[in-house]
This record gives structure tokens, sequence and C-alpha cells, in this order.
């Protein structure tokens, strides 16, 4: 008896000494397993609210860069609407204005001048200038595509830029300004950029020689006053310009007009493949049902255009050049002969 009952007392003592070694056990698997259960809780709420966010945000993108809706125009004028986002300013409500490209592709002192002021009258046309005057700028390929992609996405800020409602942008380019040089390249660019080319060309080959040589004796003789001005607005300037007469070599006169005749074929041949549009200065001079046809051709609204340019010569050819029996002989007989009758100049 005394042996059970230490025997029982020793179980007992052993019972005793190892309860308490399970118990923290079972505490902690509690514990981790609360830790574990309250994780994943914590974790879904997270992911939940990202997943909340991203979509929102997500959402917001799409508010803000939503595309402009579609201009009711024909099919083929798709390729020539465009969108511009400029880096220099934002176009704000005007962003889905619709934006044309054109290029007013011309020679020298044959009313391009005349006629940019004419479209830059318009309150939606920004046509920036003779942007290729400058040498750099037409140095290769690769300096001609940037100057005219910066021209197009309306980063081209000059007095004439309209910016924010701008409806058709573009600049007045000479052919001898690298134009022709380039002419591949140029015609793929404006045929992959949806860029309408506008040829101004004057009819009259003598009446634009004479101008060329009366502008070339004022860029050194600077008769106003000590400054030279290609264009002018009053009438007493086109009055001082036009009392120089220059001297017209008699004897190169006809191979000189048959190279610009030939530079001008030349340019049309090249660009035939772009929408284009031919103007002679004369017609849009004497017939202004001209800038309606370019006011549509541009697809913008229609407007009374005016320039404030003055013309330098009106009138007979014979009164402002100096040699003028040279000139008629010379003329008298060809092809050229009526170039001998024109009345109007710039």
């Amino acid at each position: 008896m005394a042996d059970d009952l230490c025997s029982f007392t020793k179980l007992q003592d052993a019972f005793i000494s190892k309860s308490p070694k399970k118990s923290p056990l079972v505490l902690r698997m509690i514990v981790l397993m609360f830790v574990m259960v309250c994780g994943v809780y914590i974790c879904s709420i997270c992911i939940k609210q990202i997943s909340n966010r991203t979509n929102t945000e997500l959402l917001n993108i799409q508010v803000i860069d939503r595309p402009c809706p579609v201009p009711n125009i024909e099919p083929w004028e798709i390729p020539y609407v465009h969108y511009p986002k400029p880096k220099t300013f934002s176009r704000a409500e005007c962003k889905c204005n619709p934006v044309r490209y054109f290029a007013i592709l011309s020679m020298q002192r044959s009313g391009s001048g005349w006629f940019e002021t004419l479209l830059n009258n318009h309150t939606n046309i920004s046509s920036n200038g003779e942007i290729f005057s400058v040498k750099v700028r037409r140095s290769n390929i690769s300096s001609i595509v940037e100057t005219l992609d910066k021209i197009y996405n309306l980063d081209w800020l000059t007095s004439a830029s309209k910016n924010e409602c701008t409806a058709a942008v573009g600049l007045k380019w000479m052919l001898n300004q690298g134009l022709m040089q380039h002419h591949e390249e140029i015609v793929e660019y404006l045929r992959t950029r949806g860029v309408s080319a506008i040829f101004l060309f004057r009819r009259n080959l003598l009446s634009r020689m004479i101008s060329v040589l009366a502008n070339s004796y004022d860029r050194d003789a600077k008769l106003l006053n000590g400054t030279h001005k290609s264009h002018v607005h009053s009438p007493h300037e086109a009055e001082i310009l036009a009392k120089y007469k220059p001297l017209i070599n008699a004897t190169l006169l006809m191979r000189n007009l048959k190279q610009v005749e030939d530079t001008q074929a030349k340019a049309l041949e090249y660009f035939k493949s772009t929408r284009h549009i031919i103007l002679y200065y004369e017609d849009v001079l004497k017939n202004r049902t001209k800038l309606v046809d370019v006011q549509e051709f541009l697809k913008v609204p229609q407007r009374d255009l005016k320039s404030r340019q003055v013309k330098i010569h009106k009138g007979a050819l014979s009164n402002y050049v100096e040699n003028w029996d040279d000139v008629r002989k010379a003329l008298e007989g060809t092809r050229y002969q009526g170039f001998l009758h024109g009345e109007y100049r710039k």
C-alpha cells in the first residue's frame, strides 16, 4: 500500500511537472494562428485598397487622355487632320480642334511674302515665314525634318502663331532652300505627315526678274533711310524703291527666263504626288476668289483676307527698266513676248 501510494505520488509529480511544458506551446500555437489570421486579413484589405487606387488612377488617366472625337469629314481627308500636342504650351480647350499642315512652295519675288500676310490675316492660320532662309536649318535632311516637326507640332513660335486655336499651320519655303536638293525625302515627309503643298509662282517671269534685281540693289543701297526692306507698307516707301531702274543683260535674258521656267516645272513634277494646289500671283491679285479656293483647300472658315503691303511698282514694265529697248528686242518674236505686256508686278 505504501508502495502504491509512493508510485501514485511520483506519477502525480511527473504530470504536474510536464503540464507547464505543454501549456506554453499550445498558447504559442494559438497566438501564432491568431497573428496569421490577422496578417492575412490586413493584407487582403491593403491589396484591395491598392487595387481600387490603381483602378482610380487608370480611370483618371483615361479621362485625361481620352481621344478627340472623329470630325465629320470625308475618308480621304483623315490623313490631313492632326491633333498636335505642343511641348511649349497647352492647347487647353482647343486641343480637340483639328489642325491642317501646309507649306507654301515658291521662288523669291513671286508674291509669296504678300500672299503669306493674307493667310496670316486669318484668325485660324499660322504661316511662320521663310524658316529655311537660315542655312543651318537646311544643312541636311535631319535638320530639315527636325525643324518641320517643331513647326507642325506648334512649338515654333513667331508673331504669326495663333497657338491654341490654330486650324492650319505652315511655312513659306523657297525652292532654292534645300527643297529641290532633298526633294525625295521631303516628298516622303509631306506625304506621310499629311502636309498639303501650296505652289505659288509668277506667270510673268520678266516681271519677277525686274523685282529680283531691284531688291538685290536695295540690299546694298538701302534706299529707305539706310534700311533694306523687301516689302513696304506705305505708298511713299514704294515710290522711293520704284525709282531704281535695273539694267537687264539682254544677251542672257532668254536663258535666264528658261532656267526659272524649268525650275518651276521641275518642282511641280517632283511634288506632284503630294496633295497640292497651284496658284499664280497675278491670278490672286486680280481675282480674289482665288483666296476662297485657298481657304477651302485648307478647310478653314471663310474670311475676307487683307494685307498691309503696298505694291512697289504699278503699270507697264517699260517704266522700270533702264534698257527697255534692248529687252524688247530680245523677247519680241519669242514665246516670252507676252511678258513685255505684263501689267502687274510686286
